[in-house]
């Protein structure tokens, strides 16, 4: 327990350290645990020491996490690819998603939301880097894709995702998430009253919070690295 509890206070100190430097108010900024591939009991230990929000890509994998954890009161957001026939577990079981690219995969999420459930948060997943190997809607595709997503019952629209190719000098990482942060300018000049920019982990969390991110998924800085 000390481990865990010494290893999210240096998550936590990297990213106050860096809302610093950007002089930004680090409440602003959300740390989700990634904690895919990690058995429940990891989980429970970081959640005991006071972390609340979790992101999980498989969807078997976590709603099995998520029923073994419902006596703790978490919050759960899809981060990984979206499969069509997977869309109604994660309406039912996540409060966010983060990885919708395409109108189809929105519209199914939000008709298949219980409309008595608070609506869904959704962010757009945008291939910053035009990566064939990553999933995400085009850099140019964002705001037709953003408007129809709004005007979709059950879901509300919060922003942008985006994973960049990797990069090692911060100038070329901040130059990525600069670009997404400007697309989401963009968007909330179009009026879609945006908040959220998911963007930045364990290797690059620092330069996202120079550029805006509200939420940084970060996995292994917390757990050590994970197999598959």
């Amino acid at each position: 327990m000390d481990i865990v509890k010494s290893t999210l206070q240096a998550v936590q100190e990297r990213i106050a350290q860096a809302a610093q430097n950007a002089e930004r108010d680090v409440n602003e900024i959300t740390l989700l645990a990634v904690s895919k591939l990690q058995p429940v009991a990891s989980v429970r230990a970081l959640a005991e020491q006071g972390q609340h929000a979790f992101g999980e890509s498989y969807v078997q994998e976590s709603v099995a996490k998520i029923q073994a954890l419902r006596d703790l009161a978490l919050d759960w957001h899809f981060i990984g690819p979206i499969q069509r026939n997977k869309t109604a577990q994660i309406a039912a079981h996540f409060s966010w998603v983060h990885s919708v690219d395409r109108l189809l995969i929105a519209q199914r999420l939000s008709n298949e939301r219980a409309n008595h459930a608070a609506p869904l948060n959704i962010c757009l997943q945008v291939n910053v880097s035009g990566e064939v190997s990553k999933s995400g809607v085009s850099m140019a595709e964002v705001p037709a894709l953003a408007r129809a997503v709004q005007n979709l019952p059950n879901l509300h629209l919060r922003g942008l995702m985006a994973i960049p190719r990797a990069e090692v000098d911060e100038n070329k990482q901040r130059a990525q998430f600069a670009l997404v942060r400007t697309r989401f300018e963009e968007l909330n000049n179009m009026g879609l009253q945006l908040d959220t920019l998911s963007m930045g982990m364990s290797a690059d969390l620092e330069a996202a919070i120079a550029e805006g991110a509200t939420i940084v998924r970060v996995g292994t800085a917390l757990f050590g690295k994970r197999e598959g």
